[in-house]
């Protein structure tokens, strides 16, 4: 059997990424303030959105090939499912779920399948890391907690990766689909979401996990920054 082939996908879709692609390189104050215009859009325009958004990537994605295993949903519908998740905020403007994906090429479905969910966990743990900071920007900005313990904490939140995603339970895996390269190899996509709340429970975990091993003393700050 040949060597298992691994690509890491941080944006394979368009839409299935549009929200942290239209975050990228802004100011926490823009992010919050898009998250607050998309949290006030009414149910009708946000599925206006999605379904505007939903056929235009499904037509993309199955000209490139993909298909989903019989028995599940239909693309179309995973994607739709999946943009209405992520368009979800909380009263502090934290998604509702935070997600990962990832795709994977190998000789077996099974094989590229579970390297690929490996990876969406990883790709996960980072998207964590990245709400968890702004929550620790967000809690100085109320002065709540000093700059120089933000710091502190900042530093610890991003080299604590591998934790966070040791420290994540069970996800919901939202899109599932594969297609067959020219090489007759199997590459299978898989985007996973993860409940808000776990998610910070998960950071939380790993986070006061790391500040122990430095013999950090702002433990108890933790549960002021991530709301638990």
């Amino acid at each position: 059997m040949k060597k298992l082939l691994i690509l890491t996908m941080a944006c394979v879709m368009a839409l299935g990424t549009s929200f942290a692609q239209e975050e990228k390189g802004k100011t926490l104050k823009e992010i919050r303030k898009e998250r607050q215009e998309i949290r006030k859009m009414s149910k009708k325009e946000l599925n206006q959105r999605v379904d505007k958004s939903t056929r235009k990537e499904a037509k993309r994605l199955a000209k490139e090939g993909w298909r989903v295993k019989p028995g599940q949903l239909p693309l179309e519908k995973q994607l739709q499912n999946s943009y209405l998740m992520q368009s979800e905020f909380d009263e502090d403007l934290f998604p509702k779920y935070i997600m990962g994906q990832a795709s994977s090429v190998g000789e077996h479905f099974d094989a590229a399948r579970t390297s690929a969910y490996a990876l969406a966990i990883t790709d996960l743990a980072g998207h964590i890391q990245t709400e968890v900071t702004a929550l620790v920007e967000n809690t100085v900005a109320n002065k709540q907690l000093s700059a120089d313990d933000a710091a502190s904490i900042s530093e610890t939140v991003m080299t604590s990766k591998n934790l966070i995603s040791q420290s994540i339970g069970r996800t919901i895996t939202v899109v599932d689909c594969y297609r067959t390269n020219e090489k007759n190899n199997t590459e299978v996509l898989i985007r996973v979401a993860y409940d808000s709340k776990a998610a910070r429970m998960s950071a939380k975990k790993a986070i006061r996990a790391a500040l122990e091993e430095k013999g950090d003393a702002l433990q108890e700050k933790l549960d002021l920054i991530l709301g638990l």
